[in-house]
């Protein structure tokens, strides 16, 4: 996963799946890596990732539609 980068973190699931979906809308492919332990799912991070290229861009979509 060199080539990949995180452009969100979060702790819920849904939110990590939104995001997921957003960048996937708007043509940038992205995977999703939990950090989350599996005993204590409140406990970890989610990451969306991306590929490195398109880090720029997915930042953009994101802040363009969460109104950051």
């Amino acid at each position: 996963m060199e080539n990949w980068t995180s452009v969100f973190t979060t702790d819920m699931d849904y939110v990590a799946e939104g995001i997921k979906g957003l960048l996937e809308t708007a043509g940038i492919p992205v995977v999703i890596l939990s950090h989350k332990d599996s005993a204590y799912t409140m406990l970890g991070e989610i990451n969306v990732m991306v590929n490195k290229d398109d880090a720029e861009r997915a930042a953009r979509v994101i802040e363009e539609n969460r109104g950051e």
